[in-house]
């Protein structure tokens, strides 16, 4: 009995030191590592022009049939990033060269990005020329209520996605479902109950960021509790502020407290936040009042699409990103056309509307996680669909 105390003690006493560790403040190491990143952001940052660095705000996708006017596009406008989709992954090799390509026509490093959820939403599917593991929906992941099978899955996730140097993943999904008529998140979220939803999300993302992958928390502050579809119209959540802190936000917060370093808010209006129903994706209140301010977030905000009918079917463009700015957002993801929305943000400087001490704030925040968190390194083909892979997928069906 003294013997199972003894040990018991030494592992809370070794666990203790190491979070010691890990969290001390005063790291000396870490120290110079910090200086020495913000000295090169800053010497970036002075040397961009003011058309550079609002294009490093943007994130946007592109079509594989007309690569010569994509690379066109990203020499003149130096986007901060590419979202892949479906149609980018025809083939292995295609995809390869396709990302190379893009890579090599700008200096500063590029946010390779995608959609990889698990279930109906994997883009790595579509690759006619290779097996790649299918991840099963979080909806069947979150129902296993263990994390530690939730961060293996979410490793699996990162090294197929580094066999092609994606380096940042719109996922996980923190969206808590509490309408069984919500079929736009469904089985994309990890339930209906908070505490899972938090701790199998959380263990998701660590598997996927330990592994060299950039993982995106979303959809703030929560889309599940509407029907509505924001691809097309625009939720309105009638949850009052003190339901959804106690509810819908408290993944988020969780997320915060464990670090998250990037945040999609969606375009989902809360009057009982907001007072009337702007987005939050547009929303000032709902960004830096509530995600910032009142959260404590001090990582980087993402919009959802900002082509999306809950956004273009209310709001001109010039509107979108005019007002995405002023409420605290700091990448702009698939702007409906990057050389307008360069205009129209130029043309909201000149007025007043938003100044360059905002566009400098992201575009500092988003330097600072390239060059502290990038990931260049590429794994071979034969992580794709391999049995390691297979057997940590097939583990999560036998609960």
């Amino acid at each position: 009995m003294k013997k199972c105390l003894f040990v018991g003690t030494f592992i809370v006493v070794v666990l203790f030191g190491v979070f010691q560790v890990v969290n001390k403040p005063d790291n000396p190491q870490e120290k110079i590592e910090k200086t020495i990143y913000e000295e090169k952001v800053q010497s970036q940052l002075e040397q961009l022009s003011l058309e550079e660095k609002i294009g490093q705000m943007f994130i946007i996708s592109y079509s594989s049939e007309s690569m010569d006017e994509t690379l066109k596009l990203i020499a003149d406008y130096k986007p901060g990033g590419i979202i892949l989709f479906k149609d980018n992954f025809k083939s292995y090799e295609n995809t390869l060269k396709q990302i190379d390509q893009i890579k090599s026509v700008t200096s500063i490093p590029l946010f390779i990005s995608v959609d990889q959820e698990g279930g109906r939403v994997q883009r790595l599917k579509e690759l006619e020329d290779a097996q790649v593991t299918t991840i099963p929906p979080m909806r069947i992941l979150g129902k296993t209520n263990h994390t530690l099978l939730g961060y293996r899955v979410g490793q699996v996730v990162a090294e197929e996605l580094q066999v092609f140097g994606i380096n940042i993943n719109f996922a996980p999904v923190l969206d808590i479902v509490s309408d069984a008529n919500n079929h736009v998140i469904g089985d994309r979220s990890f339930g209906e109950n908070i505490d899972v939803v938090s701790r199998m999300g959380i263990a998701f993302a660590d598997g996927l960021e330990d592994h060299g992958v950039i993982a995106v928390y979303k959809h703030f502050p929560g889309h599940g509790s509407t029907i509505s579809d924001s691809h097309y119209v625009l939720p309105v959540i009638t949850k009052t502020k003190e339901e959804l802190l106690a509810s819908d936000l408290v993944p988020f917060q969780k997320a915060i407290d464990h670090g998250a370093e990037v945040i999609m808010v969606g375009h989902l209006a809360v009057p009982s936040i907001s007072g009337d129903e702007v987005p939050a994706s547009l929303s000032k209140p709902l960004i830096t009042g509530l995600l910032k301010q009142e959260m404590g977030y001090q990582g980087l905000v993402v919009t959802d699409a900002l082509n999306m009918g809950a956004l273009t079917e209310y709001y001109t463009e010039k509107e979108i990103y005019e007002l995405a700015i002023q409420a605290g957002v700091d990448i702009l993801l698939m702007p409906v056309d990057i050389s307008r929305a360069l205009t129209y943000i130029k043309e909201s400087l000149a007025e007043g509307k938003i100044t360059e001490e905002q566009i400098d704030s992201s575009v500092r925040k988003i330097l600072t996680l390239k060059y502290e968190r990038l990931s260049t390194s590429r794994l071979g083909k034969e992580f794709l669909g391999s049995t390691s892979h297979q057997s940590i997928v097939n583990k999560v069906y036998e609960y």
